[in-house]
């Protein structure tokens, strides 16, 4: 380490200018270099690796963080693993500090700033704390340093982390993603973030979009730590003509359904072709939809009542075409022809076998098309409640998930023996 700073203490002195010639000779000029600039012993080196003092205070180190890209926004599916609640992220994170130790007299050497290796002096070392993996731009960063010892250090990086998605509106949801940065190395007496986020992403065409961010630094905390928070909002247009267009389609194919005749054997055939093919179409909507433990998006169970409601309708349809056919099965039963050998009174004929058909045929026909006409009555009034119900639900209702462990109790609660 000593070696690598001669070398560089090196290279900065030939990249100075030569001497102006004073009287008979060349006479190199009495310059006060910076002290960092004499680390001739691993002690001396070992002492700048150290915190800054800041006497009792803690040490205030400025954090700016450029938020320039966010993609790969994944909720998983039901068949994924709960690690894809993920999102990517590119950040470009400006610390600055004040290191008295390394400030120069600015008239004596005249330059503006200098730049180190970070490795030659204290930096804050950042943990990620719902980082998935970082990838970190520049492996070996230079820090830049003026001559009242202030110290700017940049830090490229790209990363997936963990989001808890608020599903229950999707896929019009809005969920806040943080990442939280802590400094292990340093206790909260030792050091003090100031964070500030800037909004520099300038493509929203995507699914989902960036609509604010803030920073904040949590209180009682054992060790220093910032957090970042990113307020994302689904716009995926995309999937609700996929999902609720089928199924405003699917109840008003239900609804005429009607207009066929119930003595009809089609009508039949055409109400149990549509609850087959939604039963196949909720099926792997379902799977297709995102969940979690405790908000489940709100189209699950919109398209669960649209196959309670394509059931009943069914149902009704088989039930009064099966009591309609009942009740033909037993007027032609009743109007059979007597035995052979049966004489029949002259004078009492008896009843016409046509006309007593007809009118129980009759009775039963006007029975079932008054009860069948009622139900779709009261079917078109549930559904319009349903919608308008659903409606109100996705306007003003909100989910309130249950505390993680971590959350319930801090740091997962007292150690157990």
């Amino acid at each position: 380490m000593a070696l690598r700073l001669l070398l560089h203490v090196a290279v900065l002195r030939l990249g100075t200018t030569r001497p102006l010639v004073q009287g008979l000779g060349f006479r190199e000029p009495a310059v006060a270099w910076p002290s960092f600039f004499h680390l001739n012993s691993p002690l001396e080196i070992q002492e700048t690796r150290q915190i800054p003092k800041n006497g009792s205070a803690p040490l205030l180190v400025d954090v700016k963080v450029f938020v320039s890209n966010v993609f790969n926004v994944r909720p998983p599916s039901p068949s994924q693993d709960i690690l894809r609640y993920t999102m990517s992220s590119m950040l470009l994170l400006r610390l600055s500090w004040l290191d008295t130790r390394l400030a120069w007299n600015g008239s004596v050497y005249p330059r503006r700033m200098v730049t180190l290796p970070w490795v030659s002096l204290w930096t804050p070392g950042l943990t990620l704390q719902e980082a998935l993996w970082v990838d970190w731009q520049d492996r070996s960063p230079q820090a830049r340093v003026d001559p009242d010892g202030h110290v700017e250090l940049y830090l490229a990086l790209t990363t997936e982390t963990n989001c808890d998605f608020e599903l229950l509106h999707f896929p019009r949801d809005q969920s806040d993603c943080t990442l939280s940065f802590y400094a292990f190395s340093n206790s909260a007496m030792e050091l003090e973030f100031q964070p500030h986020v800037v909004n520099e992403i300038v493509s929203v065409k995507r699914e989902y979009v960036v609509r604010d961010l803030k920073t904040q630094v949590p209180p009682q905390q054992l060790v220093p730590c910032f957090q970042v928070t990113l307020r994302l909002q689904n716009t995926a247009l995309k999937a609700i003509l996929a999902l609720l267009v089928p199924g405003e389609a699917l109840l008003l194919a239900d609804m005429c359904g009607w207009l066929l005749p119930l003595q009809a054997t089609e009508r039949t055939a055409y109400k149990v072709t549509l609850l087959l093919g939604y039963l196949v179409f909720h099926s792997s909507l379902v799977q297709a939809l995102p969940s979690s433990s405790s908000c489940n998006p709100l189209l699950i169970y919109y398209f669960t009542v649209l196959l309670l409601l394509l059931f009943i309708s069914t149902i009704e349809t088989v039930l009064l075409a099966g009591l309609l056919a009942r009740g033909h099965l037993r007027a032609k039963s009743s109007s059979s022809p007597a035995p052979r050998g049966e004489q029949q009174d002259p004078g009492h004929p008896g009843p016409n076998p046509e006309e007593a058909p007809r009118g129980v045929k009759g009775s039963w026909s006007s029975w079932a098309e008054a009860a069948d006409h009622t139900f779709f009555l009261v079917y078109v009034a549930g559904m319009v409640c349903s919608q308008f119900i659903f409606a109100g639900l996705w306007m003003w209702a909100t989910c309130k998930s249950d505390p993680a462990p971590g959350e319930a109790a801090p740091h997962g609660g007292q150690p157990r023996l």
